[in-house]
């Protein structure tokens, strides 16, 4: 089984979220939209999209949306088969969340690394 097939995103918070994304609007640009990041659509080599994206967002540090971990980051992993992968994950002993999300955007799933970050695992919706 393939595990970890790409990064399907990258996620962190800032003490002044709108003034940092305004920043890496303006001086790296990056189209941030309004939910506070952008999705970066891959491409081929001659520039046509190709099978995905990659999303970036700044938060708040009073964001719990990487609870239970304290760090101010999150990594979001493409996965192949999210199911059997947490299978695994588990079986190997690790720190995985019970909670695993089945949305229009894919299945979620999270498992804390042995430092205490909490690493989300993606298997984006078929086609993507």
């Amino acid at each position: 089984m393939k595990r970890v097939t790409g990064i399907g995103g990258i996620f962190f918070k800032a003490k002044d979220p709108k003034a940092l994304q305004a920043w890496y609007k303006r001086h790296l640009g990056i189209d941030v939209q309004e939910w506070g990041g952008a999705a970066f659509t891959w491409t081929d080599g001659e520039g046509k999209p190709f099978a995905g994206t990659t999303a970036w967002n700044i938060a708040s540090m009073q964001s719990d949306q990487f609870a239970p971990s304290t760090a101010p980051f999150m990594v979001n992993y493409r996965v192949e088969d999210l199911h059997a992968l947490v299978k695994a994950l588990r079986e190997e002993g690790c720190d995985v969340l019970e909670k695993v999300d089945d949305s229009e955007y894919g299945k979620f799933g999270w498992v804390i690394d042995p430092e205490g970050n909490k690493v989300e695992l993606w298997q984006p919706p078929a086609g993507q």
